[in-house]
């Protein structure tokens, strides 16, 4: 028989692994008399948790959602992962939660087990911030598109597209996604009859949700498929195409699927197809990449390699002829193998 207290937990833990449980089933579960069920739930609710019975044949007990935030039940790997997830999000890329993110890791971590608290203190010595790429987000800009795209209500707001050019849009919110540098927003634009993806920190001003809207079957059947595409600019007349001088099964380990298409074309050679918005960020990747390749347009692509070239060629007059160099010395601090 368990204890009244162990009993308690065992009750909240169950409750939070169904919708809604009939009385008689959860009784069972916990092998106590129907009585000291419900003498439990009730020492639940005074403890704040906002447990909902109900009577009848289809009666029973649930959690809803209450005027308050009641105490969280959380398991070692359950803990551990929202003090992972805290830390991240008080240096991450969404602003205005940097402070009450830190706030309750500090409560979270006040009480934990000794254990947990030194796997959680390893894992933050060991993860070293750096410096965020992308803009941040105001978390209330989010928490509007979140609840637009849960409720299917229209959102309009002032765009500022990629070339600066502003407008005003009126769309059907679906899905967010975050890349890792950007926040978009995919949603059913009425004024183009189509599909949209839009950068979140080129929102300008504040957001208005509207009217309810029907829910649309993704593009694709696939919202996710229809991102990585957006994001890696394929579309006619805006891409740029490069043969790279490497297998399509090497390159694809290589290439992520949201930064570009590849297509085999023989043993030793795969084509590149990805966006020309940012051309001059394309040369610094297509020169990272460490592969031969052949550029196949568009001539602008062509244009800005050309003047990369001749910069490297400059600096390279300057510099002078090779000189030998030193042997290397051993190092403890070498990169890992």
């Amino acid at each position: 028989m368990l204890s009244s207290s162990s009993r308690l937990l065992r009750v909240l833990s169950l409750l939070q692994t169904r919708s809604h449980w009939a009385g008689p089933e959860l009784a069972e579960r916990l092998e106590v008399h129907a009585r000291t069920l419900r003498r439990d739930i009730d020492r639940l609710r005074q403890l704040g948790y906002p447990i909902h019975a109900s009577s009848g044949v289809a009666g029973g007990y649930a959690f809803r959602a209450g005027p308050s935030l009641p105490p969280l039940l959380l398991d070692d790997e359950e803990a551990l992962a929202v003090a992972i997830a805290l830390q991240i999000a008080a240096a991450g890329t969404v602003s205005g939660v940097e402070e009450s993110s830190l706030r309750a890791l500090v409560k979270l971590q006040q009480v934990m087990p000794t254990r947990l608290r030194r796997r959680t203190d390893a894992l933050r010595s060991a993860i070293l911030p750096v410096q965020r790429i992308g803009p941040t987000i105001d978390a209330g800009v989010l928490a509007t598109l979140a609840t637009a795209c849960r409720d299917q209500l229209q959102v309009g707001f002032p765009y500022r597209d990629l070339h600066g050019k502003a407008s005003v849009r009126l769309v059907e919110p679906h899905a967010m996604v975050h890349t890792g540098n950007h926040w978009y927003l995919v949603a059913w634009d009425p004024a183009r009859d189509d599909w949209r993806t839009f950068r979140i920190d080129r929102v300008q001003g504040a957001l208005r949700t509207g009217a309810h809207f029907a829910p649309r079957a993704a593009p694709a059947g696939d919202l996710r498929a229809y991102v990585s595409g957006a994001m890696s600019g394929v579309h006619p007349g805006d891409r740029a195409r490069v043969v790279l001088h490497r297998p399509h099964e090497v390159m694809l380990r290589t290439i992520p699927p949201a930064a570009a298409t590849l297509e085999p074309i023989d043993n030793t050679r795969c084509l590149m197809v990805c966006g020309a918005g940012q051309l001059d960020s394309l040369v610094y990747w297509l020169m990272a990449l460490d592969v031969d390749f052949d550029v196949l347009g568009p001539p602008e692509l062509m244009q800005r390699l050309r003047l990369a070239s001749e910069r490297v060629a400059r600096s390279l007059a300057r510099a002078g002829p090779p000189s030998a160099s030193p042997p290397r010395s051993r190092s403890s601090g070498r990169a890992g193998n």
